[in-house]
């Protein structure tokens, strides 16, 4: 195809529009980040030229646009909508489809376009709902051919009053098959019954691999309160103030939460806001509030953004998880006559020192380094 290409010095009147077509495929192809206007100017330049070429062009140009990451909606929509012998390998691999678009697709271009959606490696819960739910749309087309002798014998056989003549118009006025159409078999009734099971696994199954952030269920998750309370007591650099928080979100120790905050480095913190699923802006903000080294930029980011970037949230919430039931093994609250026999009352878990004076400690740390690496 590359050596076609030299066809676009020819005279206008003599190009080819297949080679215009690959052409503007191909240089589309090659930009990494197009911009709004490259954008534009593509999709009004692909719907002409398409029209224009040759079926083997555009099914070339489809294949090749399948596998770019940036398409236009409207480019994205017009291929997805042509026939499926062109449209089939953009339907199954193309990732510029929204879940949108492929419900749509698949509802107004039939079933051959349905079936090269569910060949997708990955399918959101929302279109596979879809595409389950569009079976049972079918269910009474399906049924149409096997009514469709018994209404007509009912309709050729004639009353005993009746003349010939009569058959016709009592025909034309009479309901074609809406009496039998109510009336389901028992093999029927078990085949819906079974399918809409499938249905339900099928919606299950997909929920379970693809779990919503927001489906914390089971999980320690922060209030609203909390949240602006961590954040107030940060910025204030009240340390004891936001242990007793942290302590009262995790439902643990005040000793666990001191712990916590003992690691300069800032990782345990951070570990514990994104494992009970605190906003990454407002994380960043206490971290940088309360280990101020964490603020320094690097590269366009902070330390504290990069460090809450390189955190897996399911390994957070695992880890906080492992922290409080070691905390509720080994921390037992005192109670009112909870003392040994010598009337000495039990002995809990200290910290060594105030978290107020490792903070200090903390600062007066950053500033020595900072001071060692500027020099």
């Amino acid at each position: 195809m590359n050596s076609r290409f030299r066809e676009l010095e020819n005279p206008v009147g003599v190009r080819k529009k297949d080679v215009v077509l690959m052409a503007t495929v191909t240089s589309f192809e090659e930009i990494a980040f197009p911009t709004k206007s490259e954008l534009r100017q593509f999709a009004e330049l692909f719907t002409p030229l398409f029209h224009a070429s040759s079926e083997e062009a555009k099914r070339q140009a489809v294949a090749a646009l399948s596998q770019c990451p940036t398409v236009p909606t409207a480019v994205a929509l017009f291929i997805a909508s042509q026939p499926i012998a062109i449209a089939a390998p953009f339907l199954a691999s193309s990732p510029c489809l929204s879940d949108d678009i492929l419900i749509m697709v698949a509802r107004t271009q039939g079933p051959a376009h349905a079936r090269a959606i569910v060949k997708r490696e990955a399918l959101s819960p929302t279109v596979i709902d879809a595409l389950v739910g569009m079976r049972h749309l079918d269910t009474p087309k399906r049924r149409m051919p096997v009514e469709q002798p018994v209404a007509a014998a009912s309709a050729i056989a004639p009353k005993p009053a009746e003349k010939p003549a009569a058959m016709p118009k009592a025909t034309a006025t009479e309901p074609p098959a809406e009496p039998i159409t109510e009336a389901v078999s028992p093999d029927e009734a078990s085949r819906m019954e079974r399918e809409e099971k499938l249905r339900g696994e099928i919606k299950r199954l997909a929920a379970h691999v693809s779990r919503p952030p927001s489906d914390r269920l089971g999980l320690r998750t922060v209030t609203s309160l909390q949240e602006a309370l961590l954040v107030r007591f940060a910025r204030n650099r009240e340390a004891s103030l936001f242990a007793s928080t942290l302590a009262d979100t995790l439902s643990s120790s005040h000793w666990l939460a001191e712990r916590i905050l003992l690691d300069i480095s800032g990782r345990q913190l951070a570990t514990t806001l994104v494992g009970v699923a605190m906003t990454q802006d407002e994380i960043a903000f206490v971290l940088k509030s309360l280990y101020p080294h964490l603020a320094r930029d690097e590269g366009g980011l902070s330390r504290a953004a990069r460090l809450i970037e390189s955190l897996d949230p399911i390994e957070c919430e695992e880890r906080v998880d492992t922290w409080r039931r070691a905390d509720s093994y080994t921390f037992h609250p005192g109670h009112p006559g909870d003392e040994d026999k010598n009337g000495a009352a039990s002995t809990k878990p200290q910290a060594i020192k105030p978290v107020s004076s490792i903070l200090k400690t903390i600062d007066e740390h950053s500033r020595q380094v900072l001071k060692a690496r500027q020099r």
